[in-house]
């Protein structure tokens, strides 16, 4: 079919196709001609579905078809797949004779459309984490499958050595596959291989069948072949000051479609420095951690009974903080329990920790005075020697004559300053009423503010338990709701080991996770 060309629209900075009510193509003009790659006489007196099969079934030709019946224009944008491979924009206009499209081509701008969000995508997703184990499992799976089928994650220890710690697959079916040639692939590689010169700082790209062949390594050359012999682009992963791993992005085996390497290497960008933040984190956190573990060292055992501590820092914070805890014998013979918090979640806290900590110790054990005592000398020290914090403590001292020894009986008296009370339970396992007692103010507020204790005698077999508010306290429930958790938790645990008793507390409690640090110091009567 042959038709006069009008030169309007030849004008047109767009392609233009029109169909007439029976699908075959009346017109192409010049643009059109050369956005789809066909010539007018290829096109014009073709049917239309014949000349585009894939837009019969998909948004593109549902479209059209809902154009013609309700005569109302719209616009779809969609991927038409090979020949063409390309992002298209159609504005689909009701004619009376037929159909009018006019198209563009915007692979351009749907590809930068989809590296920004792709982009936003990884950055939101990976700046939400400070956990090396959770960034390490994110990444592969957060750039596919708009980076490729597949991708694996490398990262150098701190001994410099190549390690896959990550890996994910766009195909269920193939994951597993694709974890055990991450298993085996890097002792086989070559220096020559992408990941291992991507680990040097280049950007590589290889065909799937070049890979193949230098792979050294028998069974990751056969997990490879079955994976499909991908093209590979491999791109570092850039710390602070050096590289800290690499990116393999596999695709579509040996002719399929590549990664954009300027996305890639953006995506590598955001990650590794997430990465690297996750690893100087980790880093800071076990130092943080090795330190308050050193000012809470393990107490010596009591003649009474069975000692229990414990310490979680808070899983959001720096793993450093003003909880305590302390169990020691005074001249006189008596165990003494401390618990205690100081106000803040850093170092300094964790500083004014350990100058509590020590004084307190030092107090109780010159003057073998009561809790009371104890706290009202700590008190004042404080004041003296210009320790410029608040904190909360609490005190309980446990003693025995002889002939309460020989009638399993032990008194028990404590003093709170500013302090949740202990949890006591009898030798069956049941909740304790305490004496009722004022409430004493917070150490570091008025060094001569009364100091009051409360007194108990427990039968051998009992159990008393001191412990800070980050077991309890939560940001969406009351302290109320968090005590009675916690008393419910521990009558439940009572018949355990006292060990296993604290330790599943906390996990009932806080799963692992505290929004504060934890401490808790415990005494089994007799046990």
């Amino acid at each position: 079919m042959h038709a006069q060309r009008d030169p309007v629209l030849e004008a047109m900075p767009l392609g233009y196709v029109a169909v007439d009510r029976d699908w075959r193509i009346t017109y192409v003009n010049g643009e059109g001609e050369a956005v789809l790659g066909r010539t007018w006489d290829q096109l014009v007196g073709a049917c239309y579905w014949r000349s585009f099969p894939f837009a019969v079934d998909t948004e593109f030709g549902r479209t059209y078809r809902e154009v013609v019946a309700s005569g109302r224009a719209r616009t779809v944008e969609a991927f038409y797949p090979e020949p063409l491979d390309r992002w298209f924009e159609v504005r689909a206009v009701p004619r009376s004779d037929g159909l009018a499209l006019y198209f563009s081509e915007v692979t351009a701008r749907r590809t930068a459309q989809d590296r920004l969000s792709l982009l936003a995508r990884v950055g939101a997703e990976l700046t939400g984490t400070l956990d090396l184990t959770e960034a390490v499992r994110r990444i592969p799976r957060l750039v596919v499958p708009e980076l490729g089928e597949a991708c694996l994650l490398t990262v150098l220890d701190d001994d410099g050595r190549p390690r896959d710690l990550g890996s994910w697959h766009g195909d269920p079916a193939r994951r597993d596959l694709l974890h055990r040639y991450a298993a085996v692939r890097l002792p086989g590689m070559p220096s020559a291989a992408p990941v291992v010169r991507a680990l040097a700082g280049e950007t590589v790209e290889a065909d799937g069948a070049d890979v193949l062949a230098a792979i050294h390594d028998d069974e990751a050359r056969a997990l490879y072949a079955q994976l499909g012999a991908p093209a590979v682009l491999a791109v570092p992963l850039p710390g602070r000051d050096r590289v800290i791993g690499a990116l393999t992005f596999l695709s579509g085996g040996p002719s399929g479609s590549r990664v954009d390497p300027l996305t890639a290497r953006e995506v590598a960008g955001r990650a590794g420095l997430a990465l690297d933040n996750a690893r100087l984190f980790a880093r800071q956190r076990q130092l943080a951690e090795a330190l308050q573990r050193s000012l809470l060292t393990t107490p010596r055992g009591s003649r009474l009974g069975r000692l229990a501590v414990r310490y979680t820092p808070a899983a959001e914070a720096a793993r450093v903080g003003g909880d305590w805890y302390d169990a020691f014998a005074q001249p006189a013979g008596a165990t003494t329990l401390v618990i205690g918090d100081v106000v803040g979640h850093d170092t300094a806290a964790a500083a004014a920790m350990g100058q509590l900590r020590s004084l307190l110790r030092g107090i109780a054990a010159y003057s073998d005075a009561g809790p009371a005592e104890v706290l009202r000398g700590l008190d004042r020290a404080m004041a003296t020697l210009a320790v410029d914090t608040y904190a909360t403590a609490a005190v309980a001292r446990f003693e025995q004559t002889p002939e309460e020894a020989a009638a399993g009986l032990t008194r028990v008296c404590w003093s709170s300053a500013g302090h949740l009370p202990p949890l006591v339970l009898d030798p069956a396992g049941r909740l304790r009423e305490l004496p009722a007692a004022p409430v004493d103010l917070l150490l570091g507020v008025d060094p001569g503010s009364p100091r009051h204790e409360s007194a108990l005698v427990l039968e051998r077999g009992s159990t008393v338990l001191l412990h800070t508010d980050g077991l309890v306290e939560r940001r969406d429930v009351d302290l109320d709701t968090g005590l009675a958790r916690l008393a419910d938790a521990v009558t439940a645990l009572a018949g355990r080991p006292l060990g296993e008793l604290c330790d599943e507390v906390i996990e009932r409690l806080v799963h692992g996770r505290p929004e504060d640090d934890v401490a808790l110091v415990a005494l089994r009567l007799g046990d």
